[in-house]
């Protein structure tokens, strides 16, 4: 209705959406940090009501780096269609993935005890031959292509997965430190080893040009915009039915279970 008043002059409005949890790919119902959930509320945020600018709450271990990367750029994509600033506010964590899309604004402001970086990739599994062998348990594998068994945790390490893997890992990485020196440019800290998957505390963060400066939500859209400016929050909308089921929250809840057990994985990788 706004663009129907004329010369009526409104407070700004800035569309605020909230990245919070572990990123990978969707599951059921979507749940988690993916693109395929995120899409529309990326796009009401960037659209709804001609905003001013678009604000994220951050707050992610990190998790799969294609799910950041198609994340941060649909929110480019959006940015440079419309021509709206982005802002990014760290809580606990922005690590990883996290930091990944953090670095889709075009500044990030922290609080003194988040947790950035973590600039690096891993990946990581069980060897259970001993332990199947103790059991008298024999693998049997079978396959048609000599790489078909790769990683398999069942058999033995072999040195040419290792060597693959490590390929696969340093490709994802340099993709990671692309995108964080296009995004930050010149406020990187020169000298400073920035990729090797270390993490700092906030202040330390803005030091080393990781973040922009110490700042929160409200109070620093009311620095930028005005005191008037109104925050709109945009999240996923669950089926109206489904939220009136306590067997479909039973359900959901139980689904969720791997992919917070997952979660907690990350999170106590950055100790929290």
């Amino acid at each position: 209705m706004r663009r129907f008043v004329p010369f009526v002059k409104f407070a700004p409005r800035v569309g605020v959406v909230r990245l919070s949890g572990a990123i990978g790919a969707a599951g059921r119902l979507g749940q988690g940090l993916n693109d395929a959930a995120l899409g529309p509320v990326i796009e009401r945020a960037f659209r709804a009501g001609k905003p001013a600018a678009v604000a994220l709450v951050i707050n992610s271990p990190g998790g799969s780096a294609v799910q950041s990367s198609l994340i941060a750029a649909r929110m480019r994509r959006l940015a440079d269609e419309l021509k709206l600033p982005i802002h990014a506010f760290v809580e606990d964590a922005a690590a990883s993935g996290g930091y990944w899309l953090a670095c889709a604004a075009d500044d990030i402001w922290v609080d003194p005890g988040s947790i950035v970086g973590s600039i690096g990739v891993i990946a990581a599994s069980f060897g259970l031959v001993d332990l199947i062998g103790r059991q008298g348990i024999e693998r049997r594998v079978h396959t048609a292509g000599r790489s078909k068994s790769f990683a398999d945790p069942f058999l033995p390490e072999k040195p040419e997965d290792t060597d693959r893997l490590r390929h696969l890992l340093d490709d994802i990485h340099a993709a990671f430190i692309a995108h964080v020196r296009d995004r930050r440019g010149e406020r990187l800290a020169a000298g400073q080893e920035l990729f090797e998957g270390d993490f700092w505390t906030g202040r330390r963060a803005v030091e080393l040009g990781l973040a922009d400066g110490i700042g929160h939500l409200e109070p620093k859209l009311r620095e930028i915009y005005g005191e008037k400016v109104r925050l709109i929050h945009h999240g996923a909308r669950r089926p109206f039915l489904r939220r009136l089921s306590l067997a479909g929250a039973i359900s959901d809840a139980v689904a969720d279970l791997p992919r917070l057990a997952e979660e907690r994985a990350l999170w106590a990788r950055i100790g929290l």
